[in-house]
């Protein structure tokens, strides 16, 4: 499975139903929630400034309609319909939505419309940002006035220092230092080669030695997997394992 998270939306006038979609976002861990809404028209403005990758979408709701509000917002972003009227279903494939639920429904119901979402993200973003990173092997850093080229091979790992980053390579005693936040350079970052994995480290996967517990040991550095990265961190070792 991919690395990335899907960036999310709920739309529901009801808010039993904006809450209950709520929870089961927040116990997926590809799902990323921007934002909830109780109005097409708010999410229309919302969307307008943060797009994001996936819309859950009541259909039927006051001012303006599920299946009116879909067929404005940009190509990019998907739709799962959510409903308690099941003669909008026709309406809601005409429109390509990846999926449509009938309330009520349960969080296996919503896990596997979610899942058919992550598989086609997979399939699409996954292919760009892939493309991306076999383009990009190097990085152009700004230390003492000069304009560093950094082989991205020789990264052992990034630790953020307030607004500086420390750069640690291979075969250099000395860390770079540079002055960017870390949330900039993970978004250059090939993510099949580094991945964040505490609020002030990046690490390249590559070169990681060891893994001990809630560690992972970089040329003699322990550096602690946080809570929040751990699920991504465990699932590219699950994919990266062999067991017998």
């Amino acid at each position: 499975m991919s690395t990335f998270k899907i960036t999310c939306v709920i739309v529901d006038d009801e808010p039993m139903a904006l809450n209950l979609v709520e929870s089961y976002v927040a116990k997926t861990p590809f799902l990323e929630l921007k934002k909830k809404c109780s109005s097409a028209i708010e999410a229309l403005e919302f969307i307008k400034n943060e797009p994001v990758d996936l819309l859950f979408l009541d259909i039927q709701m006051p001012d303006l309609s599920g299946i009116a509000f879909s067929k404005m917002v940009p190509k990019e972003t998907r739709i799962i319909f959510t409903t308690a009227f099941d003669q909008y279903a026709i309406e809601g494939f005409k429109v390509e939505a990846l999926d449509y639920l009938l309330k009520p429904f349960d969080y296996a119901e919503f896990l596997e419309a979610a899942n058919k979402a992550n598989k086609w993200f997979s399939l699409t973003k996954g292919n760009q940002q892939s493309n991306v990173s076999d383009e990009k092997d190097f990085l152009f850093v700004k230390s003492e006035y000069k304009q560093l080229r950094i082989k991205l091979d020789d990264v052992l790992y990034f630790e953020s220092l307030k607004d500086y980053i420390k750069i640690y390579l291979k075969d250099n005693p000395k860390p770079i230092l540079t002055l960017m936040s870390l949330k900039s350079l993970e978004e250059e970052l090939p993510n099949t080669k580094f991945m964040r994995v505490h609020r002030s480290f990046i690490v390249s996967l590559k070169n990681i030695e060891v893994i001990e517990r809630s560690q992972i040991i970089i040329n003699k550095q322990r550096i602690t997997v946080s809570e929040q990265y751990k699920t991504d961190f465990l699932e590219f070792v699950n994919n990266n394992s062999f067991n017998s």
